[in-house]
């Protein structure tokens, strides 16, 4: 008798490790990202929320750059292979989705924060106000 998780085999192992292998690629996680700016970070953390959400609650050394600002004239601060992390809310928000599509598109690298604010406050960091 299968269940609604075996009725769908698995992926054969090779599969699996390259799926989750580039998975890596594309995001990391809260924690990863708080040790990193523990440390001194090798990227630009964005903040792709409104500014009002921001100055409500942010993760300390984010910059706020809401996801529809993200520009190439607006990016053109920061060197060419600067790596940037984007988040929004959280899991139920698109916004870090639709932040790193446009520095993508921008020839920029980029990665997602997996569970935002929401992953953040999970974890049991805190949020900066202002």
């Amino acid at each position: 008798m299968s269940t609604a998780v075996s009725a769908i085999p698995a992926a054969p192992p090779a599969e699996a490790e390259a799926h989750f292998a580039a998975s890596f690629t594309f995001e990391t996680d809260c924690w990863d990202v708080q040790d990193s700016l523990s440390r001194g970070a090798d990227f630009v953390l964005l903040d792709v929320r409104s500014p009002a959400l921001f100055a409500q609650g942010h993760v300390p050394g984010a910059v706020n750059l809401p996801h529809g600002k993200i520009t190439a004239g607006r990016m053109a601060e920061w060197p060419a292979g600067t790596l940037f992390v984007t988040y929004c809310a959280g899991p139920h928000c698109n916004g870090a989705a639709r932040g790193a599509l446009r520095l993508a598109r921008l020839g920029r690298p980029v990665k997602i924060m997996a569970g935002g604010i929401t992953g953040w406050l999970d974890e049991g960091f805190a949020l900066e106000a202002g």
